[in-house]
């Protein structure tokens, strides 16, 4: 008999992980569970669910008939992933964690581990897809534009994707959660899990002011007028409305307030008035440190047409890429994108092909 070729599937504890883990049983492969546990600081059952995970994705692998073995990434994840996070925002920008998550922990502490397993392949319950190309693998949009997490796994190189299997990328989330009630799997009824990557939901001011001072310092308007008072720049991003603490002018109008720009020098938060209010929108965007997954850039004619996310939940958007000096590039977008954030990622698509992406500059607050 031919060996079965061996997979490793990340099993976080939650509904979309285990019928992965179910769907690769099914196609015949070897299939082992691998669950990480990656955050120690606050382990307590007011706000850490990684006990509770455990459980589910033991109990899921007892009812798929699979092993599971629990690793701690805890180390790895501090140092790769949280280190970076608390220096952006102690920097005034807003960090993705989950995309660092992806490409430093799920990706590469895990994959390391899994070869040490024999593993042929890795598998997460990631919405997206895999295809054969000429450079290598491409990564594309999942069948269920709604779920797709392309954007969260743009940073992935061609080492990484090779051995990674993405069972979920052609199903749409309602069917998940059938196979598992039909399956019997415990998880499925099971809400998809939120918050910061490995740590989860919690009051988000109070557990960044653990790590990083409060700095209090004026709200002002673009013309300097004060209108209140915030907790720290790094509390606040691009684009936000909730958590000012302001209400509409004496003037008379009552808009909501947005948050448009950050003066470090001053420790200034600059507001403005109105979902539209020009602060707000940018037609170019700088991006640095962009990662192809290919390896290399497109060519100039592809580099033409392109659509891009500045935020997850965005439809893509029509743009012109220009590749700067040092590894960057700007995108010149035919309609303005509204409160691009420096921290956050520039996600670059030709149709449903992820080509890679790279961190919004700081410059992007400052140009039109």
């Amino acid at each position: 008999m031919p060996r079965r070729r061996r997979v490793i599937v990340g099993m976080s504890g939650g509904v979309d992980s285990s019928v992965a883990a179910w769907l690769l049983k099914q196609q015949g492969y070897d299939v082992v569970g691998l669950f990480m546990k990656n955050w120690e600081d606050d382990n307590s059952a007011e706000y850490c669910t990684s006990r509770e995970d455990l459980v589910d994705a033991a109990a899921v692998a007892d009812v798929i008939g699979i092993e599971i073995e629990a690793v701690n990434f805890a180390a790895e994840y501090r140092e790769r992933v949280f280190a970076h996070f608390l220096r952006e925002y102690a920097a005034g920008r807003t960090p993705n964690p989950d995309v660092l998550c992806n490409s430093e922990i799920k990706f590469r502490a895990f994959l390391d581990h899994a070869r040490t397993l024999g593993a042929d392949h890795i598998a997460t319950g990631h919405y997206a897809r895999l295809r054969p190309a000429a450079a290598g693998v491409e990564l594309r949009k999942a069948a269920d534009g709604s779920k797709d997490q392309s954007y969260f796994l743009h940073q992935l190189t061609q080492e990484q994707l090779a051995p990674a299997l993405f069972p979920l990328g052609d199903m749409v989330k309602r069917d998940v959660r059938a196979i598992a009630r039909r399956e019997g799997i415990p998880t499925w009824g099971k809400k998809d899990s939120t918050g910061i990557c490995f740590i989860g939901e919690r009051p988000f001011r109070d557990f960044l002011s653990r790590y990083l001072p409060r700095t209090p310092g004026p709200i002002e308007t673009p013309e300097g007028r004060v209108v209140g008072s915030h907790q720290g720049l790094a509390y606040y991003t691009l684009g936000q409305r909730q958590g000012l603490g302001i209400g509409g002018t004496r003037e008379g109008t009552d808009l909501p307030w947005f948050v448009a720009a950050k003066d470090h020098p001053r420790n200034a938060l600059i507001a403005v008035q109105g979902h539209a209010h020009p602060l707000l929108c940018r037609t170019a965007v700088d991006a640095q440190a962009v990662h192809w997954i290919a390896g290399a850039a497109p060519t100039a004619e592809a580099l033409a047409a392109l659509g891009a996310k500045t935020r997850y939940r965005m439809a893509d958007a029509a743009c012109r890429v220009e590749l700067q000096p040092g590894g960057g590039c700007r995108a010149v977008f035919a309609v303005p994108q509204w409160a691009p954030t420096p921290g956050q990622y520039l996600v670059l698509y030709d149709g449903d092909v992820c080509l890679g992406g790279g961190v919004i500059g700081d410059s992007t607050g400052r140009e039109a």
